[in-house]
């Protein structure tokens, strides 16, 4: 009898322990699909918000282009679209009525327009003015100036600009800084040189109203660091209209070709960056400008 009760309430523990594991089990399994959908739910709202925070900043730039006082003939550091937007609550964008989730009252949105063409475009290393095969001359000589200043190898600079030039016959070439990698350049040249170079669809002047005194620097030959951060200081009282401000400002004996460079701009960046609860999601996209047009080049999610 003592061994057929230790038995028997043996057994009931037993089952009792497997009810709690399959118990437990479905709980975690259900706990796992709640969390998916939430995260699924989340990622679904955050991308809406990033295309409407996209056509917002399309916005912005079509108004710059119809403002009196652009006529799309001039950009600058001045106007309302380089104003970075600093990380605030969605909740502030939108309506009593509009608040019908109360997830949107803990998602912040931060992001920020810059200027693509105040970066040494690379599709120049290759394309002409006209459409034609470029040499490496010009764009090549700002590269390498550009690499003097930043204490890079020039050994460097020649190899990968070789193999960018090898591609021109229609193989996989680097559609963002980033995939310079690919080309032999080092993960940590790649991050400092994404501040000074950019790769545009096409050929593109750089905006001297909006480039950094080491892109002016390096992409004006026979300029000094001195004479290109005195312009940068004299642009933020005063943008320049015209190349020929620009030359006025740079002194006599310095050539501006207008297929070089400019003081307004087509190309954009645009970033938008959504956190919500624990969940960040970020979006960079190009877009182009054309009169009152602004269409989207790429969009990448990050």
């Amino acid at each position: 009898m003592r061994q057929q009760r230790g038995a028997a309430l043996l057994v009931a523990m037993l089952v009792v322990t497997l009810v709690a594991t399959l118990a437990a089990g479905l709980q975690w399994r259900q706990w796992r699909l709640l969390q998916a959908e939430a995260a699924a739910r989340a990622q679904s709202q955050a991308g809406w918000v990033l295309v409407g925070a996209l056509d917002w900043a399309r916005l912005i730039l079509r108004e710059d282009a119809r403002s009196a006082g652009n006529n799309g003939l001039m950009d600058h550091l001045g106007e309302p679209w380089a104003l970075p937007l600093q990380e605030v609550k969605l909740a502030s964008f939108l309506t009593a009525e509009s608040l019908r989730d109360a997830s949107q009252e803990t998602a912040y949105l931060s992001g920020s327009i810059t200027d693509a063409q105040s970066k040494i475009n690379l599709s120049n290393l290759t394309v002409s003015e006209t459409g034609q095969p470029a040499p490496l001359s010009q764009t090549y000589a700002s590269l390498m100036r550009l690499y003097q200043q930043l204490n890079l190898p020039p050994e460097e600079l020649k190899q990968w600009t070789e193999r960018w030039q090898a591609k021109s016959d229609g193989a996989l070439r680097p559609m963002r800084i980033e995939q310079l990698t690919w080309l032999g350049v080092p993960p940590d040249n790649v991050e400092l040189l994404k501040n000074y170079l950019t790769i545009l669809p096409s050929r593109t002047p750089v905006n001297l109203n909006t480039a950094s005194a080491a892109v002016i620097f390096a992409s004006v030959p026979s300029m000094d660091m001195a004479t290109a951060q005195k312009l940068v200081t004299a642009r933020a009282q005063s943008p320049m209209k015209s190349l020929s401000d620009a030359s006025r400002l740079m002194g006599l004996g310095v050539n501006l070709p207008e297929s070089d460079f400019n003081v307004y701009s087509q190309y954009f960046e645009v970033r938008g960056r959504l956190r919500l609860d624990d969940w960040v999601i970020a979006e960079e996209s190009l877009v182009r400008r054309e009169g009152l047009s602004v269409t989207t080049v790429w969009r990448r999610r990050r």
